[in-house]
């Protein structure tokens, strides 16, 4: 039976996300409901997606039962639908870290998680297929004990989760030193499009160490370079026994024999495949490390990844385990912020234990 979410926030970018992966997969997701506050954009959400649509929290609630409820606003706004569905015992996904700053986090901590309240957020980039497929090389332990990692594909917060899931650190505070580079680089596609005209703009590239004491990551970031076309992404893993340097895997056995495998994906639909086009999942040698739990859904990885977080929300509302809990998503947001402080003053920054790490 599809499992009915609401959104509230359903007119921004974002919340396309949860509606295209409702549509691609009707069997498991159904839309309970969106709070839209402008009527003509209610309208439109309606028409395209053939959703119900309401002005406020309080007019969804009286006619939709949703399992969970995203919510999918500002930093501004978020706080106060989190607190609204907490006292309507209605877990929520947050989309994003849901306070702009350490005392809005201290606050949340204090009316949601003291209080009981069911609170997700949906930060998907560790579940995205090649970050699961490299989490699952380090959990079978043939890299050894993990010690380092550089990760160089989003930014802040998103950056620390995977940083933070690759050397298996928890709450632990960090010696962190950052610093910024200047220099220029043509411009690149934007949230908007393509580049419309060839032109130089500014590239600022952040760098910084965040010291665990007994394990290191390496920070690095130039804005866009998510999207841009002459930017690549990386990211490596340096364990006691081997590394992960993006799709190579290098690993020296105990009997002194080295491997040198990549990761690679598997699509059908290429060539003669008459299967469908979509991702079955990543192997490693002749290990499967990752199996795409949504195929035969033609959802692109980032796609996969929030429904990834959909299907735990709706498992962790039913009862299950937390997946990524406001305490994690706090504590990635706070060493994010006194990363942003050390790059920007060039002094060192020692984060201190925070009240949701207790």
């Amino acid at each position: 039976m599809a499992i009915p979410f609401s959104i509230i926030g359903g007119a921004g970018f974002r919340a396309q996300y949860f509606l295209r992966i409702a549509a691609a997969l009707p069997e498991r997701f159904r839309i309970s409901g969106l709070v839209v506050r402008d009527e003509a954009k209610g309208t439109e959400m309606e028409a395209q997606w053939g959703v119900t649509t309401y002005r406020t929290l309080e007019e969804l609630l009286a006619e939709e039962e949703p399992s969970f409820a995203v919510v999918s606003v500002g930093w501004a706004e978020c706080p106060n639908y989190l607190v609204q569905l907490a006292e309507h015992g209605i877990p929520a996904l947050s989309e994003t870290p849901p306070a702009p700053d350490l005392d809005g986090l201290r606050r949340l901590h204090e009316r949601l998680t003291q209080r009981g309240a069911k609170v997700q957020v949906a930060e998907q980039y560790w579940l995205h297929p090649v970050q699961q497929a490299r989490l699952g090389l380090i959990r079978s332990g043939r890299l050894g004990r993990i010690t380092e990692t550089t990760v160089s594909i989003s930014q802040t917060y998103h950056a620390i989760s995977l940083m933070r899931k690759m050397l298996g650190v928890t709450y632990e505070n960090a010696v962190i030193r950052g610093s910024r580079f200047s220099s220029q680089w043509v411009n690149g596609p934007t949230r908007s499009g393509p580049p419309t005209e060839d032109k130089l703009i500014p590239l600022q590239r952040d760098l910084a160490w965040l010291d665990f004491g007994d394990r290191l990551g390496i920070y690095d970031w130039t804005k866009d370079q998510h999207r841009s076309w002459t930017r690549s992404n990386h990211l490596n893993v340096r364990g006691e026994r081997g590394e992960i340097w993006d799709q190579r895997v290098l690993i020296q056995l105990e009997d002194c024999s080295e491997q040198r495998l990549e990761l690679q994906r598997i699509n059908k639909g290429e060539w003669e495949n008459p299967e469908g086009y979509y991702l079955k999942g990543l192997v490693c040698g002749e290990r499967w490390v990752y199996e795409n739990p949504f195929a035969p859904a033609r959802l692109y990885d980032d796609e996969i990844a929030i429904a990834d977080c959909l299907q735990r929300m709706a498992e962790y509302a039913a009862g299950g385990p937390s997946f990524y809990s406001l305490a994690e998503a706090s504590q990635d947001h706070y060493l994010g912020m006194m990363m942003e402080q050390a790059i920007a003053t060039g002094e060192t920054v020692t984060t201190e234990r925070q009240c949701w790490a207790e």
